[in-house]
């Protein structure tokens, strides 16, 4: 096996001209805290998922907490969500004094599964998050079919589609994510939306409190500034092209792939992927517990940065059981590096790499 000197990484945002001229116009002018650039960005946002309007803030964890407390929910108040997610859903609905009540996935989407949920919900359930993993949309269908009202985390799948309607343009709110590497990036900071303008006007006043007729008890300062929004837009104007690009490395992928026995990123009717992740599942691994670390420590001495898509299940920070396909999930599903920036040299490394270990 040849050992690379240099890794190929992950993710990587791609930075690019565009960008770097609106971050300077920006610092030219003066204006560097949330101003009308953070304005021209919500309403971009907003236009992009045809809802009412935005809110800027600091962080996709912030927009989730903002939108909870939007909503009303509170102490006693249930909120469903997957385990097999990162931490931010979580420590958002805990930190609103809310209960979070763990659904398990669908294992062949790794979304939410709409039939636990059903059977996870109560009377005091009040919300449901339903982040889209790896930019593949959950079942929303089968899940407004609950009636709970649905908070869309569409983090990882801007420019995905369910049977025809765009991600975050079904929930009662959607929340946003700009961090380095997601699909968007504007180096940090989260949005909340929605179509309800009263909603729209709770986040506002949760996100800030100077100049304001009166306080509300949760009111804090969680703006986005100019010069980050500055990025996001001209992001915004290449999104297309961002996923363009990734879905060209996702097909580059699936062709290596074919015939190996790896369980490829299902796409079901009605939905289309924006390959945010581009996550196989290991059928080869046996019982092992550490099959998947072997397997990344493999590529990373090929030099290529593979991952675990979900770092930890929730329901095993909070000690519980009954979850088994997101256990499944983290002991068998590895994300390959897809990216927009990603040369062809890195990906016809990457695809060798894949050949080499799965021929």
């Amino acid at each position: 096996m040849i050992t690379r000197t240099t890794m190929i990484p992950h993710s990587r945002p791609s930075i690019e001209a565009a960008d770097i001229r609106a971050a300077t116009e920006v610092l030219r002018s003066g204006q560097i805290a949330q101003g009308g650039v953070v304005e021209q960005f919500e309403r971009g946002m907003a236009a992009y998922f045809s809802v009412s309007g935005g809110v800027a803030v600091t962080s996709g964890t912030a927009a989730l907490e903002v939108a909870l407390r939007a909503l009303g929910i509170g102490s006693g108040d249930e909120v469903l969500l997957p385990s097999y997610v990162c931490a931010a859903p979580l420590l958002a609905i805990q930190r609103v004094g809310a209960i979070p009540r763990l659904v398990d996935i669908d294992l062949d989407t790794f979304n939410i599964d709409p039939s636990a949920a059903r059977q996870t919900m109560t009377p005091k359930t009040k919300a449901i998050i339903v982040p889209h993993l790896f930019g593949l949309s959950a079942d929303l269908t089968e899940l407004e079919a609950l009636g709970v009202p649905i908070i869309e985390d569409c983090a990882q799948t801007l420019g995905a589609t369910e049977q025809g309607r765009p991600v975050g343009s079904v929930g009662m709110m959607t929340v946003c994510s700009f961090y380095a590497t997601k699909v968007l990036c504007a180096g940090e900071g989260g949005m909340v939306l929605s179509r309800d303008e009263s909603l729209l006007e709770r986040a506002r006043r949760l996100r800030e409190y100077d100049e304001t007729p009166s306080l509300h008890p949760g009111s804090t300062n969680l703006k986005m500034t100019d010069l980050q929004a500055a990025i996001g837009l001209a992001q915004l104007e290449r999104l297309g092209s961002f996923i363009e690009r990734r879905r060209l490395l996702a097909e580059e992928y699936r062709t290596a792939l074919s015939g190996t026995g790896l369980v490829q990123p299902l796409v079901p009717p009605g939905h289309t992927h924006t390959y945010y992740r581009f996550v196989v599942r290991l059928t080869d691994l046996g019982s092992k517990a550490d099959g998947l670390h072997d397997v990344i420590g493999r590529f990373e001495a090929r030099g290529i940065q593979c991952r675990k898509p979900v770092f930890r299940s929730l329901h095993r920070y909070l000690e519980l059981e009954g979850f088994p396909f997101s256990e499944e999930a983290e002991r068998t599903a590895l994300s390959i590096p897809l990216f927009p920036a990603l040369t062809d040299e890195d990906a016809a490394q990457i695809l060798m790499a894949l050949r080499s270990e799965w021929s």
